[in-house]
């Protein structure tokens, strides 16, 4: 968010939530692109997931945008599926932000591996985490200025961008979390719905995918060590968000954004 939104924004606010607006957004994100799509089925038949495009924008577009305006300066961007065509997009898309490619083409190590492999560009400091595949709407404040106010670093090892399932486009599943009213986050158990979704945003210290020994991990293993711990935390996302995961919800999110 441009500061001088943000100090506007600041005033209207209480003191005390004043300054955690100012809170400042990690510099360096990785946006995990290498997953094969298979869902996305015949559109990535010869383009990756993160190509895929929604209103004649490749979705990693949104993402990467979402990223400039919120003051992000360092991208990592892993690469395994249509890697060849999906890296001269980038190469030649114009941006201020400095891009890195994290190589999976010889194997793909689901999105733990993926941050893990990639620890040497990512730096010691928290860092976002975004799926190729979020798409999301601010609300009232820039989501990724609003997810940094909510980050503490004391007592937060990972924090999820989640929304209601109820309002989650293009989603018909069960849950994925219950949330307590300080917002530390619980595994959906079997069997049980619960009310929100994971958005495909967060923030994360990244030392935590190197203590994994195993190559190919999912950040799930990370997210279920640092619960029962209530080290894992969300915060609701209010503005519009959809899943894009089936032709079909790129179809029903681009009607939806028509209207």
């Amino acid at each position: 968010m441009p500061t001088s939104t943000a100090s506007k924004i600041a005033k209207t606010l209480p003191l005390k939530l004043r300054t955690r607006l100012d809170a400042a957004v990690p510099k360096t994100a990785m946006i995990l692109a290498a997953g094969l799509g298979t869902r996305m089925m015949p559109l990535t038949k010869d383009r990756s997931k993160a190509m895929v495009e929604l209103k004649g924008r490749p979705l990693i577009d949104y993402v990467l945008t979402h990223l400039e305006q919120a003051g992000v300066t360092r991208v990592v961007v892993n690469l395994h599926a249509h890697a060849d065509h999906l890296q001269s997009y980038l190469n030649a898309r114009k941006t201020d932000m400095d891009i890195i490619f994290s190589d999976e083409r010889d194997q793909l190590l689901d999105t733990g591996g993926a941050i893990r492999k990639a620890a040497p560009f990512l730096g010691d400091e928290p860092i976002l985490v975004v799926n190729c595949d979020a798409f999301w709407r601010d609300g009232l404040v820039d989501t990724l200025a609003h997810l940094a106010s909510r980050w503490d670093p004391d007592i937060m090892d990972s924090l999820l961008l989640i929304v209601h399932s109820c309002r989650a486009l293009g989603y018909y599943g069960t849950g994925d979390f219950d949330m307590d009213p300080m917002g530390r986050l619980k595994f959906r158990k079997e069997l049980t719905i619960t009310p929100y979704v994971y958005a495909g945003v967060h923030i994360l210290k990244p030392a935590l995918a190197t203590t994994v020994t195993d190559d190919v991990f999912s950040l799930r293993q990370i997210w279920q060590d640092i619960a029962p711990q209530g080290r894992l935390y969300g915060l609701i996302h209010e503005g519009f968000w959809a899943h894009v995961g089936t032709p079909d919800s790129v179809k029903l999110a681009e009607r939806r954004l028509l209207d």
